[in-house]
């Protein structure tokens, strides 16, 4: 079973190269939405979309994010929460 087509990756050691493969698999599995937590948020949001965007030898993906840099978890959930449009249902919480 693939991921939820929203995210909230909880990154709690900032970018780790491995984080490259998981967003491979997210695009893959057509999340659309990738909100991160944690040290690094807004690097590693800058890089999953450099990702998306690819390097020319494929189409570049769509998926919306957000950095919630200095935000806990919880208050990550609830702004995710608030989405709307083909953002709404339920977060899954990945941890890395």
């Amino acid at each position: 079973m693939g991921y939820a087509a929203k995210i909230v990756l909880h990154c709690r050691t900032g970018y780790r190269p491995e984080l490259d493969k998981l967003i491979e698999q997210f695009i893959s599995d057509g999340v659309r939405f990738i909100g991160v937590v944690g040290p690094d948020a807004s690097r590693i949001e800058d890089i999953i979309d450099e990702i998306c965007c690819g390097d020319g030898t494929r189409d570049p993906h769509f998926i919306l994010t957000a950095s919630h840099e200095g935000e806990t978890l919880k208050e990550a959930l609830d702004l995710v929460d608030q989405l709307t449009g083909e953002y709404i249902g339920p977060a899954e919480i990945v941890e890395f």
